[in-house]
């Protein structure tokens, strides 16, 4: 779970054709707040993106790269980005979102292959929809095992009023949302691959973020899944299970691989971005880290060191 927002520049690269899909929001739950952060959406950005339908109106979904597809949920304040990675034989489901709308749906309707689920760590925003899908990836850390049992009390934090943009779903059930547990039938280690046939995905373990939080390397293709830890906005490293040595050791592995990207994949706000922003990200949380960055208090025993661009929510020096 965490909270974002702002934006670092998109890959200059990229070049798309977007075609017209209409914005759809869903039936009402008598809430008609429309909070600061939902009235910079859409992101601009998603305009140099090809979309196309959605089966379920809670996401909004674009194909971003060839056979790779981000599913997007706009209508919550975590903006949560899934992805559906395709090979010739299998495709990856990398996180399941919030598990507010049917993404098991949208899925099927993208990919007729067997699916496998791979989570970039299994904080609520990123299992919600787990339980949908048979076949499950998970690190061989107690923080994942924790974490399969479900929670009910870090789903419902993200229904405040202020978190969402527009409405929930008709017919969903607010009061008694919960991460529903999830049965992890494979556990995976650093180094381990995932073979879709035609394409192999590389788990990179990045922890820090959280124990169990990994990257995907498609090597091939020069496409690296960030997940949280790195994405545009500001990004959390304040909860509990957070260890900021581990952090700034995994962000300056992947920034090494920066040469040999194509493109950054991350999980949140916006779905793609360019590899040369890893090096400048572990610049700036350096300079953190060496104390050379003034703390901004934003209350709850958070701060918000702002610097080179980039933001992170951090707990307050003692």
């Amino acid at each position: 779970m965490r909270r974002k927002n702002g934006l670092s520049c998109i890959a200059a690269a990229i070049f798309a054709v977007t075609i017209a899909v209409p914005s759809v929001r869903a039936q009402s739950n008598n809430s008609s707040l429309s909070p600061d952060w939902c009235r910079q959406l859409p992101r601009p950005q998603y305009q140099k993106l090809v979309r196309v339908p959605s089966a379920d109106p809670w996401f909004e979904v674009y194909r971003v790269a060839p056979g790779v597809f981000a599913i997007y949920e706009p209508h919550q304040f975590e903006e949560v980005i899934s992805f559906v990675i395709l090979g010739e034989k299998r495709a990856t489901l990398f996180d399941t979102g919030l598990g507010i709308g049917d993404i098991k749906r949208v899925v099927l309707s993208l990919t007729s292959l067997p699916v496998v689920v791979l989570n970039s760590h299994t904080h609520n925003d990123h299992v919600g929809g787990n339980w949908e899908f048979s076949e499950i990836y998970g690190m061989d850390t107690d923080f994942t095992r924790i974490n399969a049992k479900g929670s009910s009390v870090d789903a419902q934090a993200e229904l405040t009023p202020d978190s969402i943009c527009g409405h929930l779903l008709a017919g969903f059930d607010a009061k008694s949302y919960s991460t529903r547990p999830f049965h992890i039938t494979r556990s995976i280690h650093d180094g381990d691959t995932v073979d879709l046939g035609g394409r192999v995905l590389e788990v990179l373990a990045a922890p820090g973020h959280t124990p169990d939080a990994i990257c995907l390397l498609d090597r091939k293709n020069g496409l690296l899944f960030t997940g949280d830890s790195f994405y545009a906005g500001p990004i959390w490293l304040y909860r509990p299970e957070t260890d900021l040595d581990a952090y700034l050791h995994s962000v300056d592995r992947i920034a090494a691989m920066a040469p040999q990207l194509h493109l950054l994949l991350p999980s949140h706000n916006v779905p793609v971005d360019d590899p040369s922003q890893l090096p400048k990200l572990v610049a700036a949380i350096k300079k953190v880290r060496a104390g050379t960055v003034q703390p901004v208090t934003v209350g709850e025993g958070k701060v918000r060191y702002n610097v080179d661009g980039f933001v992170f929510l951090m707990t307050a020096p003692k």
